[in-house]
């Protein structure tokens, strides 16, 4: 969680750009882009689809920052709902795309560690995409970009007990899905 006087600097740069400064507007973008860019790319598992979002994002943050008011919701709050809601209609919007052809094909200790990690990262990512969006969604909000339950409960607009039981459903359909690897890490280590 960012400090006091870090959302006290954030509040006068909001209010700056909500009264058309750019500049107060660029620092707030240049704050949050990489976070919005982070959560769409966890969401979608493209690059490029992640930052046009993330740009989406930051052009309906400029296009509606009038109307953001700091007494119902943090502006990281606000930020990561746009995105989120964002991010869920893309995902509604896709197709699922078809597996590469080399898609379980085993990297062997013996080659390169990092084409190895590299694969493993792809399952990782693989498995993450395989859960529901909901499970997704709250596991990114709360693990990867650091929100706490109850942050990742008002983005998402519920009790922290149901981002809970997301994401222990998420953790366990991630366990499941990534027994194999760890097994196959665990006899390659022996």
């Amino acid at each position: 969680m960012r400090a006091g006087t870090q959302k006290s600097m954030d509040q006068q740069l909001i209010v700056r750009a909500q009264n058309g400064d750019k500049l107060a507007f660029q620092l707030l973008v240049k704050e949050f882009l990489p976070m919005i860019s982070g959560l769409a790319y966890r969401m979608l598992n493209d690059k490029a689809e992640a930052e046009d979002l993330a740009q989406e994002v930051m052009l309906k943050l400029w296009q509606n920052l009038k109307s953001y008011d700091s007494s119902r919701a943090q502006l990281s709050t606000w930020i990561y709902k746009i995105a989120s809601n964002r991010c869920l209609d893309q995902l509604r919007r896709k197709k699922p795309d078809q597996l590469a052809d080399d898609y379980d094909e085993i990297v062997p200790p013996s080659q390169d560690n990092e084409l190895y990690e590299k694969q493993i990262n792809k399952k990782v990512e693989s498995a993450l995409q395989d859960l529901p969006e909901r499970q997704r969604l709250a596991l990114v909000l709360f693990h990867y970009q650091g929100n706490s339950l109850t942050e990742t409960g008002q983005i998402m607009e519920c009790s922290s007990e149901a981002i809970e039981s997301l994401l222990a459903r998420a953790r366990r359909s991630l366990k499941v899905s990534l027994k194999p690897i760890w097994q196959q890490m665990e006899q390659e280590k022996l």
